[in-house]
């Protein structure tokens, strides 16, 4: 079992060690007998950094860190390297990674303590992501002030520095101390995280000194997902960032909208509104395009063995057209039939006849796809579909016409 430093102190950025073996399996790694690399576990991610023979200027990146069963650490390095048992190694961890992670973890803690304080809202589950962290709530319900309120609540604890300590204790001590979780595996020594008088819990991940140190947490979006609800959130630098992404974000939309940015909601709610009229005026003036498209086609459209067959292929009119226009055309007439075409972007077909009227559109449009290629169905009145082969539209539909005059 490798000797975990990070364990008592999460402020250990260099160390020296030994290695104990190098694996040989599908990605080979070091194992070393004391390391203060933090693998994945509980929620948190790896710690990245270097090791370096010793008397050596070379060093070798470590770019994943995980656990075996039984407390053996793998690091896994970016090249091979000719690093060898026995050898002596000095480790040095990103720091700033590491730091992210203490403020993140530690920020989780405080949170999930703050939604117990206020709302006995348990956490079941907590995930790092490289940009924003989570928390799962075991609740039916979380509102947006519930949240608000633990968010604040964090935060003042936050800012009353309170002191963070590490500290071991055996199973049968942790019973009695009132743990907000207690873990469900046996072991002889549990580590606590102590938040004082505001949050104990068993912990293996590095956290800060005092909650200071993790700066504010700030929530980003809460969602009701399978097993409760989601909080997701970002502490610290992250925090900082994010809020200066965001306000440039904003920014740049203000501008765009020639507004200051309190007012961007209401330019936005403005703009939908003003979209939404014009969609409407905009499909009622297709509508009547449609309509007086089809009486005149229906005009121009001499009378064949009782039926009207309108045959039309358009490169300027889309499928939406088509379809309003095939509409109209089966409407206005009781012995109308319908063969219209779009090239216009991607080509569509659309048959369609006056109700009442012996055929069968789906049965047509799929014996005329099977020509064209494509795929298309609907109704005995009316089905669309999509030619892959446009360029013998014409010649198609107007053998179809004149079969379906005949």
């Amino acid at each position: 079992m490798t000797d975990h430093l990070y364990y008592h102190d999460s402020f250990l950025y260099e160390f020296d060690a030994e290695v104990v073996d190098v694996t040989s399996d599908s990605r080979p790694a070091i194992i070393l007998d004391r390391t203060a690399f933090y693998p994945t576990s509980g929620g948190q991610v790896f710690d990245t950094g270097w090791l370096q023979p010793a008397g050596s200027q070379q060093k070798s990146r470590v770019t994943e860190v995980s656990e075996r069963d039984g407390g053996t650490i793998l690091h896994f390095l970016e090249a091979t390297t000719n690093i060898q048992q026995g050898s002596r190694l000095h480790g040095s961890i990103d720091i700033d990674r590491r730091r992210d992670h203490m403020q993140q973890h530690s920020g989780q803690h405080v949170l999930s303590a703050a939604f117990i304080e206020l709302f006995n809202m348990p956490t079941v589950s907590f995930h790092m992501g490289d940009d924003a962290c989570s928390i799962d709530l075991d609740t039916t319900n979380l509102s947006n002030s519930q949240a608000e309120q633990a968010e604040a609540l964090a935060n003042d604890v936050i800012t009353q520095d309170r002191p963070v300590s590490i500290r071991f204790v055996t199973q049968q001590e942790a019973q009695g101390l009132g743990l907000r979780k207690l873990p469900p595996v046996e072991r002889d020594k549990l580590r606590l995280i102590d938040i004082q008088n505001f949050d104990l819990t068993a912990c293996g991940g590095t956290h800060v000194a005092s909650t200071g140190q993790i700066g504010t947490i700030l929530l980003r979006k809460i969602e009701k997902v399978r097993q409760g609800w989601r909080v997701e959130f970002v502490c610290g630098k992250r925090a900082v960032n994010t809020a200066r992404h965001d306000f440039a974000i904003l920014t740049e939309s203000a501008s765009l909208l020639s507004s200051h940015i309190w007012d961007v909601p209401h330019q936005i709610r403005k703009s939908q509104e003003e979209t939404r009229v014009a969609r409407k005026s905009r499909e009622q003036l297709l509508e009547e395009l449609a309509g007086f498209y089809a009486q005149q086609l229906l005009r121009e459209t001499p009378e064949r063995n009782g039926r009207r067959v309108v045959t039309r292929i358009f490169a300027d009119r889309d499928l939406v057209f088509i379809k309003l226009l095939a509409q109209k055309l089966t409407r206005h007439s009781s012995n109308a039939i319908a063969l219209l075409a779009s090239t216009s972007g991607q080509a569509a077909i659309v048959f369609a006849q006056s109700a009442g009227q012996p055929f069968d559109m789906s049965a047509l449009i799929k014996e005329t796809l099977a020509k064209l290629g494509g795929r298309g169905g609907g109704s005995k009145d009316m089905a669309q579909g999509g030619p892959l082969q446009p360029e013998q539209l014409e010649s198609t539909l107007n053998q179809l016409a004149a079969q379906l005059c005949s």
